[in-house]
């Protein structure tokens, strides 16, 4: 019998196979997207509350200052560079 089965016309799905783990706990690299998002929010919400902006592309990411314009002039940082520039520029 398939896992889809047909009960008045309507689709039912019936339950999963034991032992056999859902697809979207395989998929390899879901931890480190995860990760990634949370690390950038974090980022996000330090540069809002330094004043700065965090921006991203297809080159990268890129702190914006109050007057519009990229801090150190980079637009291509990767997170660990925009974590160390930020730190920089959130300094006392």
């Amino acid at each position: 019998m398939s896992p889809d089965s047909r009960s008045e016309g309507v689709p039912v799905r019936l339950g999963k196979v034991p032992g056999v783990a859902p697809r979207a706990e395989t998929w390899v690299g879901a931890n480190q997207a995860k990760d990634e998002k949370l690390r950038v929010r974090q980022l996000e919400r330090r540069a809002r509350d330094g004043g700065y902006e965090l921006r991203h592309s297809d080159y990268g990411y890129a702190l914006i200052d109050a007057a519009r314009k990229p801090v150190d002039g980079r637009r291509d940082l990767n997170l660990k560079e925009l974590a160390s520039l930020l730190n920089e520029a959130l300094k006392p």
